[in-house]
């Protein structure tokens, strides 16, 4: 068997300084040694490998590629394959540069064919667009981001598996659990920052934020790391997303292990950068990742794939001397594996030469596949597929399988039934089976600081009292209780104190506080604003949300003569007229023709029409009734007079008697277009929403105290005080509950935020305040609260929607008023249904006569209706 020997450039030599005696034999073994191939036919065809030999993947990536041609050419099939290939490797040292200088070379002078490489994604960058250049293509072996496109580059080939698919499996863990928060902490390089905008766009997407992202070098220094962790623990998110190289990773666990970060209540889980490598982690780095969740892309473990492990322990201990307890190999070496064998099977299917475009080449290689010791090697868009991942968890010395995950399944239990949407037990870190909060209410453990403010006036919602003896202050009121309440009432115990800000003129300075977290929330009036939810995040609000006016109330000493006019609208006044002459008709109709108090002449008919359907309303008409028909539709007409009558009396009564007490504006276009002064509540932003409206600076007037809003309204506009307050509805209640008599509030209510309690932006302390104030119990305390504080509103509510209420409007009637409708459509149906049964024969004689029914006679017929000339025949035949 002839051999083919594998070179190395003698310029690589110099890239170390001070090469390992391992390193040094494998270089004098590729150099001198004879690193054995099977034999290769003149036709070779040159494939460039470029790799970080300075480094122990580098070395292990070039025994797996090595292995993978030895066991290809040494297989009997293709023992005897014309065109064979020949490795040209250089060392990138894993310097950037380097590794363009190298893979440049490589294309330029020894005229390689395709290139196997780099580890790394910053060297992979720099070598994919070489390769597009000049046709070459290059098989990676970094985990590249997608941002390399196939439309960019389209002679790079992901021969390791991309991280579109990570965001996802990252999300539908965090989902899980029901984890609405994570910090981000990745490695400072093209490989870490390339998955950042897919992550946030799919966190999104299951309404998770993210907190807060870090990068770290990957030549971050231990005291730089451990700043880190000091800032993360300070943070009270407690879900860490580590996405980094191993050996950046197994640093950082390790600080984070020394800070206390591997331990009960954290969640760490780990991309599959860490994932991929753990089988080849040492033990002592096991201990710094106790409870860490991982993923990697699944693997069926084989007999070939166990076969090859052993082989590749020894082949590796006999190319560098020395090494002792080898660990076995990681996914990416697999994959180094499959790759090159994946060259060789293109070559050896589509018979490559050394002549061979480049273009041919990659088509070759696309169009290649085969089961490796990976799994199913196939190329698409020049991505590896593989879409199934492993969900493991590290605990002692190793690491199970405790669920898997595909794009179409989501997370399932097992890989034989994907019907069990969950995971298999996580010991997580601390050694606890139960998933932790993913988060802690206060990053100190020490009690939540509650700022709130000391105020001056209103005090029913906010009090703080000093005492000088205790030297200590107290917090008492409406918001207080309420905070209270739903702190007992959260899933969890929560410890806080709170801590009164003196200068509460201005709240922008208590929420800045919150802010910059200086306070861990704040509790009181707060009201919620827009340019507020930039800073803080609100719960949902747990007063009345809107803003309103209070207004003076007057007597009314005026009595129009017209006022009897006034309990029923124009509207009804108009339908009531039309129903009594419609009934009044019906019941001509249905009499007339045999009742002869119905009859006479025109005239006579058509008073008699009105006076019967007005003598109803006083139950005053004499006419005897014959048809039952008719007397069914005035029983029905009488009981709609009776209500009617019954409404209109009430409303009077109510009109000249209790309502004697007007408003003085209604509406706060009164105010615009009077020119009045209103009055504000001094430091809130009911000002600002009032020269929203229209108002003038001029106009406005601010208060400070129920007792002022009071006095402003008594002297009104033109004795220097105002003609309304305009403020939120909270502070309008506590107003009224106070000065109920001659005072009340008026005028449509404008949405706005209500009263809020802040936390800081992603505490996930709002979620769960929020959804306690939505529940039934809580709801009813609350009101047991507001009773507390406000006293009983309700009847100067009350007497507020009652004025101008008592006018009575067609809507009040309208179910009354069909059914009289239709009863005296029905009776007036029936009755023409009769006459023309009645005169049936004589109907069917004139058209039999005539054979038409003109105008002419259509008329003679309405008028033998109208008549009375056979009310005799009728009699006798026994109708009335």
């Amino acid at each position: 068997m002839r051999t083919v020997k594998m070179e190395c450039s003698s310029t690589s030599m110099r890239q170390f300084s001070r090469p390992s005696l391992a390193l040094a034999l494998l270089l004098l073994r590729v150099l001198w040694g004879q690193v054995t191939l099977p034999a290769v036919a003149e036709a070779s065809v040159r494939v460039g490998v470029v790799l970080d030999l300075t480094s122990d993947v580098g070395r292990k990536s070039l025994t797996c590629i090595s292995m993978a041609l030895d066991d290809f050419y040494g297989a009997a099939a293709h023992a005897n394959s014309s065109s064979r290939v020949v490795l040209r490797v250089r060392n990138s040292s894993g310097d950037v540069v380097t590794a363009a200088r190298a893979a440049d070379d490589l294309i330029r002078n020894d005229q390689v064919q395709a290139i196997i490489g780099p580890l790394t994604s910053a060297e992979a960058e720099y070598i994919a667009y070489l390769g597009n250049h000049t046709l070459t293509p290059i098989l990676s072996l970094a985990p590249v981001s997608a941002a390399l496109t196939p439309s960019l580059t389209p002679f790079f080939l992901r021969t390791a598996p991309i991280a579109s698919h990570q965001p996802k499996l990252i999300a539908a863990i965090l989902d899980l659990f029901k984890w609405q928060t994570a910090i981000v902490v990745y490695e400072d390089s093209p490989y870490g920052v390339g998955i950042l905008p897919e992550l946030v766009y799919t966190l999104q997407g299951y309404n998770i934020r993210i907190t807060d992202s870090l990068a770290l070098p990957i030549d971050a220094t231990e005291s730089y790391l451990d700043s880190v962790m000091y800032n993360l623990k300070e943070n009270s998110t407690r879900v860490f997303i580590v996405h980094m190289l191993p050996d950046l990773t197994a640093r950082v666990f390790h600080r984070a292990s020394v800070a206390d970060m591997i331990s009960d209540g954290y969640v760490w889980i780990a991309t599959a950068g860490i994932g991929t490598a753990v089988d080849s982690l040492g033990p002592d780095r096991f201990d710094d990742m106790q409870g860490v969740v991982t993923f990697r892309p699944y693997v069926q473990s084989t007999g070939r794939l166990m076969n090859f492990t052993v082989r590749f322990k020894e082949r590796f201990q006999l190319d560098n001397l020395g090494i002792q307890n080898m660990p076995n190999p990681s996914m990416p070496l697999l994959w180094a594996y499959d790759t090159a064998w994946s060259l060789a099977t293109a070559v050896n299917k589509y018979r490559v030469s050394s002549s061979t475009p480049g273009t041919t080449l990659l088509s070759a290689v696309f169009n290649t596949t085969f089961d490796g010791i990976a799994g199913r090697f196939r190329l698409v868009n020049g991505q590896l597929q593989l879409s199934t991942y492993e969900v493991i968890n590290i605990i002692g010395k190793g690491a199970r399988t405790v669920g898997f995950w595909t794009p179409e399944s989501g997370i399932f239990r097992n890989l034989k039934s994907n019907n069990e949407r969950e995971l298999k037990q996580i010991i997580w870190p601390g050694d606890i089976a139960i998933a932790p909060r993913g988060w802690d209410v206060s990053s100190t453990g020490k009690p939540l600081h509650i700022t709130v403010p000391s105020r001056h006036g209103f005090n029913q919602l906010v009090e703080v009292s000093y005492s000088p003896t205790t030297n200590t202050s107290t917090v008492t009121g409406y918001c207080i209780d309420v905070f209270d309440v739903l702190m007992k009432n959260l899933p969890y115990p929560v410890a806080y104190q709170y801590v009164p800000f003196t200068d509460a003129t201005n709240y922008e300075n208590l929420l800045n506080l919150v802010y910059e977290k200086k306070a861990d929330a704040m509790v009181g009036d707060t009201t919620i604003t827009m340019g507020r939810m930039d800073k803080v995040a609100f719960t949902l609000p747990f007063t009345d949300t809107g803003l309103s006016m209070i207004v003076l109330l007057k007597k009314d000493s005026s009595r129009s003569m017209w006022i009897f006019l006034q309990p029923l609208t124009s509207a009804l006044w108009i339908i009531s007229l039309a129903f009594f002459f419609l009934t009044g008709f019906v019941v001509w109709a249905i009499e007339h023709r045999i009742n002869p108090e119905f009859r006479g002449t025109p005239w006579q008919q058509f008073g008699i029409i009105f006076y019967f359907a007005f003598s109803t309303l006083v139950f005053s008409h004499k006419e005897k009734l014959e048809s039952n028909l008719s007397r069914f539709v005035v029983i029905v007409w009488v009981f709609v007079v009776l209500i009617l009558t019954s409404s209109y009396t009430a409303s009077l009564t109510s009109m000249l008697t209790v309502q004697q007490l007007q408003p003085t504006v209604t509406s706060v276009q009164d105010l615009l277009r009077n020119g009045d002064f209103v009055g504000y509540q001094r430091g809130s932003a009911v000002k600002y929403w009032l020269e929203e409206m229209g108002f003038h600076k001029k106009d406005l007037l601010g208060y400070g105290t129920v007792e002022e809003y009071a006095e402003a309204l008594q002297r009104g506009s033109g004795n220097g005080g105002v003609s309304a307050i305009v403020d939120e509805v909270p502070y309008l209640k506590i107003f009224l509950s106070k000065y109920c008599e001659d005072y009340t509030m008026v005028g449509p209510t404008y949405r706005l935020g209500g009263f809020g309690f802040a936390f800081p932006i992603g505490s996930p302390m709002v979620h769960d305040v929020s959804q306690t104030v939505m529940t039934p119990a809580v709801q009813e305390e609350m009101a047991r609260i507001e009773r507390k504080w406000f006293g009983n509103t309700g009847a100067c509510e009350s007497k507020s929607s009652g004025i101008n209420s008592s006018r009575l409007s067609f809507s009040n009637f309208g179910g009354l008023f069909l059914i009289t409708g239709m009863t005296s459509g029905i009776a007036l149906l029936v009755s023409l249904s009769v006459f023309i049964y009645q005169e049936r024969d004589k109907l069917r004689a004139e058209v039999s006569r005539t054979r038409s029914i003109s105008l002419q006679r259509l008329r003679t017929w309405l008028e033998r209706l109208g008549s009375t000339e056979q009310v005799g025949e009728y009699e006798r035949d026994g109708h009335g």
